[in-house]
C-alpha cells in the first residue's frame, strides 16, 4: 500500500470514528480529545520543524541546478526562460481564479466555523502587518530571527541572494557549498520521510479530533477543497492546448492524441519521471527531433512543474479564505512571486513532501495558518493526479514550442 493511500485511509477512518463517537458517546469526546490532540499536535510539529531547512536547501540547490542547466547551451537557456515565464503565469492564474471560484462556490459558513474550531494549532491566525510595514520588513535584519519566526518571504529573499552569490565565488568553494546544501536537503528529506511514515498515526489523531468537533460537515468541506484546488489545476492543464496551438502551430486534436499516452502514465503512476518515455514518443509524433526533446523533456521534469505554483497558491488562498484572512491585491502579487520561487525549488520531490515545503512559505507570506496543511495533505491524492497530468501535458506542449523554434531543427 502506497504512503498516500495509507494517509488517506487514516483520514477517512479518523473522521468516521470522530463523527461516530460524537453521535454515539458524546460524554467520551472530551477524554478522547485530551489523548488524541497532543498526538496530532506532536506529529504536526514534526512536520513543521523540517520546513525552514528544507526550503533553504531546496532554493540553494534549485538555483544552482538551474544555473548549471542554463550553461548547457542556447536551447537549455531558452527552455529555462520559457519555464520560468509559465511558472509565473501559473501562479498568476491561481491568484485571479481561486478567489473567483470561492466567491461563486464558497465553503459553507457552518463547516468553515466548525473546522476552524476543530483544527489543532490553527486557532490563531498570524497577523498581517500594514502594507508599508510589510514591504519594509521584506529584507531581513537578522536571518536567524526570520527563520525562527517563520518569516518566509524574508528568508526566501536572503536565500536567493545567497544562492546567486554562490555562483560568483571560486569553483571549488562553490562546489563545496552546493554539496553542503545538497547533503542538508537529502538529510531533511530522510527526516520528513520518517515523519510521513508515521503520518497515519498523526493524521488519524488530527482527524479524530476534527470529526468529533466538526461532525460530518468535515467530509463535505474536504470534498469542497479537493474540487476547488483541482479546478485550478485543470485550468492550467487546459492552457497547454492553446500553448501547443499558438507556440508550436499544432492542431489541438493532433497534440491531444500525442499527449494521451503520457497522460495515461501520469494518472497511473503520479510521476512525471515515469512519464518521460511516453512523452518522448509523443514529442516524436509531433515532429520534434530526438536532439531537442532529449534536452528539454528531462530539463522540464527536473525544474518545470507547471501546475505547482497555481495549485500551491490555490491551497494557501483556500486556507486564508477558510480562516477569514483578507487578501488585498498587493498581498496576492507577493504570493505569486513566492509561489513561483518555491515551485522552482521543489526539484524532483514526492508529492507529499513538496506539498508542505512549497505551500508553507506561501501561507506564511499571506498570513494564513500552516496547521491545516497537516490535514489537507491527507487528501492530496486526487489533486496530485491533476498536478502530474498537467505537468506532463505542459512539458510536451513547451517541448513542441521549443522544437519549432530550435534553429537546428
Amino acid at each position: 500500500m502506497s504512503q498516500a493511500t495509507r494517509i488517506l485511509l487514516s483520514l477517512l477512518i479518523g473522521l468516521s470514528a470522530g463523527v461516530a463517537l460524537a453521535a454515539v458517546a458524546p460524554a467520551a469526546v472530551p477524554g478522547t480529545i485530551a489523548i488524541a490532540e497532543p498526538i496530532g499536535s506532536a506529529w504536526l510539529h514534526g512536520l513543521q520543524m523540517t520546513i525552514v531547512p528544507l526550503v533553504v536547501s531546496l532554493l540553494v540547490t534549485g538555483v544552482a541546478a538551474t544555473a548549471e542547466a542554463a550553461k548547457a547551451g542556447r536551447l537549455a537557456g531558452r527552455a529555462i526562460v520559457l519555464y520560468v515565464t509559465f511558472l509565473f503565469a501559473s501562479a498568476t492564474i491561481a491568484a485571479l481564479v481561486t478567489p473567483l471560484i470561492l466567491a461563486i462556490a464558497p465553503l459553507p459558513a457552518a463547516s468553515a466555523q466548525a473546522l476552524r474550531g476543530a483544527l489543532v494549532g490553527a486557532a490563531k491566525v498570524p497577523a498581517v502587518p500594514p502594507l508599508g510595514e510589510f514591504f519594509a520588513g521584506i529584507v531581513p535584519t537578522n536571518v536567524v530571527h526570520a527563520a525562527a519566526s517563520d518569516a518566509f518571504l524574508s528568508l526566501i529573499i536572503f536565500t536567493l541572494v545567497f544562492a546567486f552569490a554562490i555562483a560568483r565565488i571560486a569553483a571549488d568553494d562553490r562546489a563545496l557549498l552546493v554539496r553542503f546544501f545538497t547533503a542538508l536537503r537529502d538529510t531533511m528529506l530522510v527526516v520528513i520521510d520518517w515523519v510521513l511514515w508515521i503520518a497515519p498515526i498523526g493524521v488519524f489523531a488530527l482527524t479524530l479530533v476534527v470529526g468529533a468537533r466538526a461532525g460530518s460537515g468535515a467530509f463535505g468541506a474536504l470534498v469542497h477543497y479537493i474540487l476547488v484546488v483541482s479546478s485550478v489545476g485543470v485550468i492550467v492543464t487546459a492552457l497547454a492546448y492553446p500553448v501547443a496551438l499558438v507556440g508550436a502551430r499544432l492542431p489541438v486534436t493532433r497534440f491531444a492524441r500525442a499527449a494521451l499516452p503520457a497522460q495515461a502514465v501520469a494518472i497511473s503512476t503520479q510521476s512525471s519521471l515515469a512519464s518521460v518515455p511516453a512523452m518522448l514518443e509523443g514529442a516524436r509524433d509531433l515532429g520534434v527531433s530526438v536532439r531537442t526533446a532529449g534536452v528539454t523533456l528531462p530539463l522540464a521534469v527536473a525544474i518545470f512543474r507547471a501546475t505547482g505554483p497555481a495549485m500551491n497558491l490555490a491551497v494557501a488562498i483556500y486556507v486564508a479564505a477558510w480562516f477569514g484572512v483578507s487578501l488585498p491585491p498587493a498581498t496576492l502579487a507577493v504570493a505569486v512571486v513566492v509561489a513561483t520561487l518555491t515551485s522552482l525549488g521543489s526539484v524532483s520531490l514526492p508529492g507529499t513532501v513538496s506539498y508542505v515545503s512549497a505551500i508553507a512559505p506561501i501561507a506564511g507570506t499571506i498570513g494564513a495558518p500552516v496547521a491545516p496543511l497537516g490535514l489537507l495533505v491527507a487528501v492530496e491524492t486526487i489533486p496530485d493526479i491533476i498536478r502530474t497530468v498537467g505537468n506532463v501535458t505542459m512539458d510536451l506542449a513547451t517541448t513542441a514550442w521549443l522544437g519549432r523554434r530550435d534553429p537546428s531543427e
